[in-house]
């Protein structure tokens, strides 16, 4: 492809998914001619989300001591010894090879959730995680994620205007994947992805993954130019990265680690991004999730100890960095499993399972009672759910991220119940809100014909208009007095071609723009 083809054809650069030296990036350029510098909501609190992907056996993590008898009923053939669980309370224990969490707990920095889930739950891993990730009902799919929809709040016009002065850093960072669902906000994604803790080292020390001496990697090398020039993050990570010259030991081999010790590195070296995700894998364990002769041993009893001995370094490196104040996390699986194990000597997918909250601001408790196991429990029953997941996110966005109640609903799309987890003093904002509300939004982009368009208007002028990325006006959706209220608008693209747009909103003194992406 030529270079000028490239260019012609491909979403422009400053919002192309790009590679730098291996270091997968989403980065969004300041360079349109729409772009206002915007203010932010400046809160020093940072959310750090661990994903366990592919099911977690949330009855063999968090085990039930005062229900022991029913639970080795349940699954004599993987059920832990009871002499061997570790207590957290006389009612409730962790799995043997959790040392490290439960030494968090020990400090109070653990907080564990019981059976956490949803109404009608499904048991597709990509649907379920599909769930989890954009906090939707089991029967409505929505295209952005939690995380998305909260940043989106805290900066409505992302991604025009920045980086700005006062949000000069990625407003939420991926490590291990690229970037999910999770982070996908109305119109953009508001995350950046780091493929792999090896790509970000790479990074660091100037180490670029060879291009082939073909046409290919000649045009493989162009692209790299155009993304060292458009990405406008990379410089401020790296930055970041490099003001942190020594951490607290990690286990290793253990990826999990190598991520969080990424996260603290950053968080350490100043980055004001807010939302942190991790992840690791491993957890679909329908065969051999113990050995037969030592239940306490085997592939699940290893992925616990590398998740607990992960998030205990992190704990351990963010208190050695002295930034443990500031950071908050929590684990998630996209279901657990059910109550009996099966002949395989393993357990299928199944509902509700524990989550965990970690840091020294978090409650240190068990939230919940021991999920009630039946005395003959078969093969189709689940861990009852006792709290919607959604609930543990309206708690952190409110009471450790500091959202207004009043503006929960939203982000979180309806009401849910507030869950003691985070410490009744830790939400401080450091400086007021002055980015304002939210008055134009972008429901469903990408689109391919067309989309809508949702505005508020304190009544007065109003002002709503179509431009391209080169700042010429493609349409004036309409130029009037309106009175005060809420508007939905239909934009239907016709024939323009692929590429991305900006809807401009002006209402008095407030101005808006957002993007929208249109694909063949």
């Amino acid at each position: 492809m030529k270079r000028r083809d490239f260019l012609r054809t491909t979403v422009p650069a400053a919002i192309l998914p790009t590679v730098i030296n291996g270091f997968s990036v989403k980065a969004f350029g300041a360079e349109s001619p729409l772009v206002q510098l915007l203010g932010t909501t400046d809160t020093d609190h940072v959310l750090v989300i661990v994903q366990l992907n592919g099911g977690n056996d949330g009855l063999n993590t968090v085990i039930p001591i005062d229900g022991y008898a029913n639970y080795f009923n349940a699954r004599s053939n993987i059920a832990l010894p009871e002499n061997k669980i570790l207590k957290l309370t006389d009612k409730t224990g962790l799995n043997p090879a959790m040392t490290g969490m439960k030494a968090l707990y020990d400090e109070g920095k653990l907080g564990v959730v019981q059976a956490v889930g949803y109404p009608a739950p499904n048991f597709s891993h990509f649907r379920a995680t599909d769930i989890w990730m954009s906090a939707s009902a089991s029967d409505e799919v929505l295209v952005n994620g939690w995380a998305g929809r909260y940043l989106n709040y805290e900066f409505p016009n992302f991604p025009v205007g920045y980086p700005n002065s006062d949000m000069p850093d990625p407003l939420g960072i991926q490590i291990g994947s690229t970037t999910s669902l999770t982070f996908q906000g109305p119109s953009v994604s508001t995350g950046m992805s780091i493929s792999n803790p090896t790509s970000f080292y790479n990074l660091l020390n100037g180490i670029e993954d060879p291009a082939p001496n073909t046409p290919a990697g000649k045009e493989l090398k162009y692209v790299r130019l155009v993304a060292k020039q458009t990405s406008q993050y990379t410089s401020v990570v790296k930055a970041a990265a490099e003001r942190v010259t020594q951490q607290s030991p990690y286990p290793t081999p253990n990826s999990l680690a190598d991520q969080l010790k990424i996260v603290a590195r950053l968080v350490k070296g100043g980055l004001k991004t807010r939302v942190y995700m991790v992840q690791y894998g491993g957890f679909d364990t329908h065969s051999l999730q113990t050995t037969t002769t030592d239940t306490t041993v085997g592939n699940h009893a290893n992925l616990l100890k590398n998740v607990s001995d992960a998030i205990k370094a992190f704990q351990d490196d963010l208190k050695f960095l002295g930034v443990e104040e500031r950071v908050v996390g929590m684990t998630f699986s996209e279901f657990g499993r059910r109550i009996k194990s099966n002949s395989s000597v393993g357990t299928d997918h199944g509902a509700a399972a524990p989550v965990f909250l970690f840091g020294k601001n978090v409650v240190p408790a068990v939230l919940g009672n021991n999920p009630t196991i039946p005395a003959n429990a078969t093969v189709n029953d689940n861990i009852p759910m006792q709290y919607d997941f959604r609930s543990v996110y309206a708690s952190l966005l409110e009471n450790w991220l500091c959202v207004k109640n009043a503006d929960l609903q939203q982000i979180m799309l309806k009401n849910f119940q507030s869950l003691n987890i985070i410490n009744s003093a830790a939400c401080k904002i450091v400086n007021p809100n002055t980015s304002g509300n939210s008055y134009l939004e972008i429901w469903g982009s990408p689109f391919t014909q067309s989309t809508t368009i949702k505005y508020k208007t304190d009544g007065g002028h109003t002002l709503l208009q179509i431009f391209d990325t080169m700042g010429r006006l493609i349409k004036t959706v309409l130029d009037t007095e309106l009175s005060a209220g809420s508007y939905t608008y239909n934009f239907d693209s016709g024939a323009l071609p692929a590429g991305v747009y900006y809807a401009r909103l002006q209402n008095g003194a407030t101005q808006q723009v957002k993007a929208m992406v249109k694909v063949r």
